[in-house]
């Protein structure tokens, strides 16, 4: 049977397929220290209470029919009252569109700016922008970055490819790494992208930036740093990423919302009336009359980042032990969202069966069965099977699970000769 192109050649999510195996195992009775997805266990993470009581309160208001196309209107004005209280952005209500979490945004995105055979900036390893790329037909160009730099693309390395690119893909902090941009390094860029948009002619596509900043609130000193804020007239070429998702621990609520240039926020919102992307309207409601008082939203960021810092802290300890007593293992200290990154240096190494850990996804499998530690390697953020390093989650532990796992995984290298 025949299906079309895309699907034929399209590629389904690594860090599912690792998920499905960890969950296989533990509906068998495995105990799984599971660090992949980026989601948080609700039961140690739930969602504010006053959020949940609006949600509730609006379903039993029969809040239940279609919203509009480009989200309510209270909870666009709120969004604009909190990016004007929270980074000092002035966009209004008609500048923002709300969807069902920040998937339908990024996609929208691609979808908008992105014809055939366009070229297409991102950095690796960043998350999906490979999938996105291919589903809109992009000339993908990937920027390898280094652990030197945080893993975030340098100015000094994106820019011999600005030349023709319609779209730049950016994160921070970093979906896999948790790192930040500093105010230097994301200056730098953003002087390149307007370097390159005053070389281009009328009858030219811009240079835009795509910004994801879905993980902006959950920074642990560090200072989070966007486009607009550094140069007001890159708001010409800033689309935002942005939501409720991870600052409030709604992963399942679906209330995201983008916001930039008009021309290029107007179609997505065309497009996506096709889609059908909008976020329930009792969420929206709800996440309207949540946002109307600050400081709970506030209160509540703080100590929830809190509990993630720590949790983050104790981990990366846990490999930097690992490495004192002489593991090829390596962490970057956390600086932001809900990860780690961990170097396991082990690839090529031989399991005590025999075989030959090969690759990256060898060595996830292998712990996972070994040592009831899951993590998601860098090849499911466009990465190389060769490289030795994984994304680890802690949204789905609390710190004694964090605890009772390290001598486990310490046991299971051990084991690799």
């Amino acid at each position: 049977m025949k299906v079309s192109k895309l699907a034929a050649n399209l590629i389904g999510s690594e860090i599912v397929k690792i998920g499905n195996e960890v969950n296989d195992l533990k509906a068998k009775g495995a105990e799984i220290a599971n660090l992949t997805i980026g989601d948080l266990n609700s039961d140690l993470y739930p969602i504010p209470a006053e959020l949940k009581e609006e949600i509730q309160k609006a379903y039993q208001n029969n809040l239940t029919n279609y919203p509009p196309a480009n989200g309510l209107l209270s909870l666009r004005k709120e969004v604009s009252n909190d990016l004007k209280n929270r980074w000092n952005l002035e966009y209004n209500a008609n500048d923002i569109l709300i969807t069902a979490g920040s998937r339908p945004l990024i996609y929208a995105v691609y979808k908008v700016i992105v014809d055939e055979g366009d070229k297409v900036i991102y950095p690796t390893p960043s998350w999906n922008n490979n999938h996105y790329a291919y589903l809109t037909s992009a000339n993908a160009v990937e920027v390898k970055t280094t652990p030197e730099n945080n893993f975030l693309p340098t100015a000094a390395e994106l820019k011999p490819h600005l030349e023709g690119a319609v779209l730049l893909a950016l994160c921070s902090p970093l979906n896999p790494t948790g790192t930040m941009f500093t105010e230097e390094q994301l200056s730098e860029i953003c002087e390149l992208v307007l370097e390159e948009n005053k070389r281009r002619g009328a009858d030219e596509k811009p240079l835009y930036v795509m910004y994801d900043q879905i993980y902006s609130n959950l920074t642990f000193g560090a200072k989070h740093v966007d486009p607009v804020s550094l140069f007001p007239e890159m708001r010409d070429f800033t689309i935002y990423i942005d939501g409720i998702s991870k600052c409030l621990a709604a992963t399942g609520v679906r209330v995201g919302w983008g916001f930039g240039p008009a021309i290029i926020i107007d179609k997505m919102k065309a497009l996506l009336t096709h889609v059908g992307a909008w976020a329930p309207k009792p969420e929206q409601e709800a996440t309207a009359k949540y946002y109307q008082n600050a400081d709970n939203v506030n209160t509540f960021v703080s100590e929830f980042k809190e509990k993630l810092e720590a949790s983050l802290k104790v981990l990366h300890k846990g490999i930097q032990d690992l490495k004192g007593k002489g593991l090829f293992v390596e962490s970057i200290e956390p600086m932001g969202a809900l990860y780690l990154t961990i170097k396991l240096d082990y690839i090529g190494k031989v399991k005590p069966d025999g075989t030959v850990i090969e690759n990256s996804s060898d060595l996830v499998f292998y712990l996972i069965n070994d040592a009831g530690v899951a993590l998601v390697p860098f090849s499911a953020f466009g990465e190389a099977k060769t490289e030795p390093w994984f994304r680890a989650s802690v949204g789905g532990l609390d710190i004694a699970e964090i605890e009772v796992m390290m001598p486990k995984l310490e046991n299971a290298l051990n084991n690799l000769k």
